[in-house]
């Protein structure tokens, strides 16, 4: 153990508290018989519990220090197989196929690669069913974030269309070796059965998010001129006022937006 000692360039802060372990094992629904993948199990105090409910768990951990540690630490709770790799690098579609169904995530997420990890999660499809994540608390609201609101962007709309989400509480820093210098909260995002608005054309509709994001000060109309030199027409087209800011798009006016871009490239 004295040698296990966090690595700040992989940021890792152990979750050591177990009451907080267990209460997110518990909200998070594992049940014998899930596809449970663990993301950067660290110290394996989540694991425990989730071994504990689910009875089998998937771990991928990038720290080669850490797997004989955790497979001692579970010995006889169930059956734990820790995988070592990037998360970010992992092909979820070929794990739900290998594990027998749907997966369900439940992680402590390295923070500095939360919102990349998460967005690598929304492109492996329905293969992914549910996910319980430890974020930071502002990219936790950012997440379930509404239009208007001041958090509300790219994460926002993005997770919106294929998620529903649900902050379940707030972590404080001492619940981690060593502790954060920030707020944590653990969110539940559950894959809808189908998406909140159809999306032709996926990789368009990211890029309309995040051009409109961008700049979050400037107006649609200059903003997606990183998409269309003279988005006027286009905006006008779809619906849009070309003086409107992104925050107040909705869900539904961005997949419109993307929609009419679509159609005019493929006329």
């Amino acid at each position: 153990m004295a040698s296990l000692f966090p690595r700040k360039r992989i940021g890792q802060h152990f979750l050591t508290d177990v009451a907080i372990a267990e209460r997110i094992v518990q909200t998070s629904g594992v049940a014998p018989g899930d596809c449970v993948v663990e993301i950067g199990p660290g110290l394996g105090a989540l694991t425990r519990p989730l071994l504990a409910h689910a009875g089998r768990v998937l771990a991928i951990e990038l720290d080669e220090r850490l797997p004989e540690h955790l497979m001692r630490v579970t010995a006889g709770l169930g059956e734990l197989q820790v995988e070592r790799g990037d998360a970010l690098q992992a092909d979820y579609r070929e794990l739900a196929a290998r594990l027998g169904g749907p997966l369900q995530i439940v992680a402590n997420l390295p923070y500095y690669l939360s919102s990349q990890l998460l967005l690598h999660f929304l492109a492996q499809g329905d293969a992914i069913a549910r996910m319980t994540l430890m974020f930071q608390a502002e990219v936790a609201q950012r997440i379930a974030a509404r239009p208007g609101t001041k958090a509300y962007g790219t994460l926002s709309v993005l997770c919106g269309v294929w998620l529903e989400s649900e902050i379940l509480f707030t972590v404080p820093p001492t619940a981690f070796h060593p502790p954060p210098k920030v707020m944590s909260a653990v969110i539940r995002l559950t894959r809808r059965a189908e998406p909140l608005t159809p999306v032709e054309d996926p990789a368009l509709f990211s890029r309309v998010v995040h051009a409109a994001f961008g700049q979050r000060r400037k107006v649609l109309s200059n903003a997606l001129k990183v998409l269309d030199p003279a988005p006027v027409a286009w905006l006008q087209r779809a619906g849009i006022d070309p003086e409107r800011r992104g925050e107040t798009l909705s869900i539904v006016e961005f997949a419109g937006l993307a929609r009419t871009l679509h159609q005019e490239s493929t006329a």
